[in-house]
This record gives C-alpha cells, sequence and structure tokens, in this order.
C-alpha cells in the first residue's frame, strides 16, 4: 500500500512528480498538455458514450415508458463529480508500496488529480489507469437491474454511471500509448510533467 497525502490545491504537477528516474528512462511521445491530450484522447471517450446511449434506449424501449427522473439525473452528476476525489483515491491505491501518492485538485483544469513518481509494471499501469472505470460501471449494473418504476432511483444511478464512464477516457489514452510505446517487461513512471519507460537492463 502506498502512502496517500491530501496536497489540497495544486498548481503544477511537476512538483510533486519528481521521485528517482532511472538514467536508461525513455520519454513517451504524450501530448504537450492536458487539453491537447483530452482532444487526442477524444476517440476512447466514444465506447463509453455508445454504452450509456444504448443502456436508456434499450431500457427504455422495454420498458415503454420513461425509466428516469431528470431532476435525479441531475443529482446524479453532482453525486458523480463529488466522487471524482474516489476517482483519484483509486488511481493511488495501486501504486506500489514505498510509492507516495499526493492527491488534490486543480482549479485551473477544474479536475481532481492523483500525482506521483514512481516505477510500475505495465500490468500495474493498466489497472492503475483503468480502475476507476467502477465508478461507472456499478452504478450502470444496478441501473440495468433497477426496476422501471424506480425513476429517481435510475435517475441517480444513470447519471452516476455517466460521470463514471466519461471521466476515465484520458487515462484510457494513456494505457493505449502505454501498449503502443513500451517493450513488455518495461516498467512506467511519471516524471514531471512527462512519462517514461524503463526497459529491461
Amino acid at each position: 500500500m502506498p502512502r496517500i497525502k491530501w496536497a489540497g490545491v495544486i498548481s503544477s504537477a511537476a512538483e510533486y512528480q519528481r521521485g528517482e528516474l532511472a538514467q536508461n528512462a525513455k520519454r513517451l511521445e504524450m501530448p504537450k498538455s492536458v487539453s491537447e491530450m483530452m482532444l487526442k484522447a477524444i476517440p476512447f471517450l466514444i465506447p463509453s458514450l455508445v454504452i450509456i446511449f444504448l443502456s436508456m434506449f434499450l431500457k427504455t424501449f422495454m420498458s415503454r415508458e420513461p425509466v428516469v427522473s431528470f431532476l435525479f439525473v441531475v443529482l446524479g452528476f453532482v453525486v458523480g463529480f463529488v466522487l471524482m476525489l474516489v476517482h483519484e483515491l483509486l488511481h493511488a491505491v495501486v501504486y506500489p508500496k514505498g510509492a507516495t501518492v499526493y492527491i488534490g485538485i486543480m482549479p485551473k483544469q477544474f479536475a481532481a488529480v492523483a500525482l506521483a513518481s514512481y516505477p510500475m509494471s505495465r500490468v500495474r499501469f493498466a489497472v492503475m489507469s483503468l480502475l476507476p472505470y467502477v465508478l461507472g460501471i456499478v452504478p450502470l449494473v444496478l441501473f440495468w437491474l433497477m426496476p422501471a418504476e424506480h425513476k429517481a432511483v435510475n435517475g441517480l444511478l444513470f447519471g452516476m454511471a455517466v460521470m463514471g464512464l466519461v471521466s476515465p477516457y484520458p487515462d484510457c489514452y494513456n494505457v493505449f500509448q502505454m501498449i503502443r510505446q513500451t517493450p513488455k517487461g518495461s516498467k512506467l513512471q511519471f516524471y514531471e510533467d512527462d512519462l517514461y519507460y524503463i526497459g529491461q537492463e
């Protein structure tokens, strides 16, 4: 279990990502800014949007009536937004023992973050990146199972599912770049504003 620390308001990710970087580390080719990454990652948002749309369409079609209360869908969005800190905590808990992970908020980016600079295997990196999807998968499964007449609960669950399935799409982009740019057996490490891989000796 890593050490997890609350950092409060964070102005620069680089300040919290300055671990010991191996001399043979190689930087991955990644977007130069958060906004550029969000734009390039949009294709990884599409599967989540398709699942969200089909879930609502099919449940409504089979029930032959509206299945959600719009007010509670909005409330579900709000709950999902508050759970962004849990999203970052799910990233954090996957880091290896010995790592220190800083959780905080970046007001300019309107985002919560989990920041660390510690090498981890490709598999652990993928799990760390994708684990927050559970915040969308769990409420979506419950939405499927909930009877149509429970419109308030369905609305709450659907709003939470949307937030939970949409928010990790940049993390999915990171995993894709890891698979595309790094050899098997290497380790991944964030350092300052970049992502590096360390190959086997």
